[in-house]
């Protein structure tokens, strides 16, 4: 595939939210939906070293997005990515003002070197995005009152086969972090990020399921 099938017409920019990644592009996989624009490629995760992402995955600014299979194995030629322990919720508004979650953010940072416990950590983090249980077929979920039992009983046995395939699916977004990095240039940094690149032994952190 070619470079060219990443890009987005002239004019236009990929900035979503981490709403926008759920909802409307890691969901709809997961529901066999069009997507519109259909920019975000398959990658598999472990062959490739963060710098290696430019003309592979989607390039936005300093930002790289790919669909991935969920794996333990994160081990790259030069490295691994390593969970920084911690995962956010991504909650998303209904159209009756209520919030609900759709999907789980976890965090990585790159570390050159054998995995691992001998690397050394770098200023490459991934955004990590997978779907809450269920969630993959809510994008396609919805029927008029007039359907009936039997076809709503055919949707659901449809949509638990499109969720046992595609429940593996990640959503990733990477990016190298400068070391005086701010939110004015645009990079998505929580607080999560600024406290996580500052500590040296990650192993510690963990938060309660």
């Amino acid at each position: 595939m070619g470079d060219d099938q990443f890009k987005l017409p002239p004019g236009f920019r990929f900035d979503p939210t981490d709403e926008d990644l759920v909802v409307h592009f890691l969901q709809r996989k997961a529901a066999l939906l069009p997507f519109h624009p259909d920019v975000i490629p398959d990658l598999h995760l472990y062959p490739y070293d963060p710098w290696e992402l430019d003309g592979k995955a989607l390039g936005e600014g300093n930002k790289w997005y790919f669909y991935s299979r969920r794996t333990q194995n994160r081990v790259t030629s030069n490295g691994y990515w390593k969970a920084l322990g911690v995962e956010e919720p991504v909650i998303t508004r209904s159209s009756c003002n209520s919030t609900h979650k759709v999907g789980m953010k976890r965090y990585l940072a790159f570390y050159v070197g054998e995995a691992p416990n001998s690397g050394i950590k770098t200023n490459w983090i991934m955004h990590e995005y997978r779907l809450s249980p269920l969630s993959a077929g809510d994008g396609a979920s919805s029927s008029s009152s007039s359907t009936t039992t039997r076809s709503s009983s055919k949707r659901r046995g449809h949509l638990k086969t499109v969720n046992n395939e595609f429940s593996g699916y990640i959503l990733c977004r990477v990016y190298e972090r400068d070391e005086d990095d701010n939110d004015d240039d645009g990079t998505e940094l929580s607080c999560l990020d600024e406290v996580f690149l500052s500590l040296d032994d990650l192993d510690e952190i963990s938060l309660p399921n």
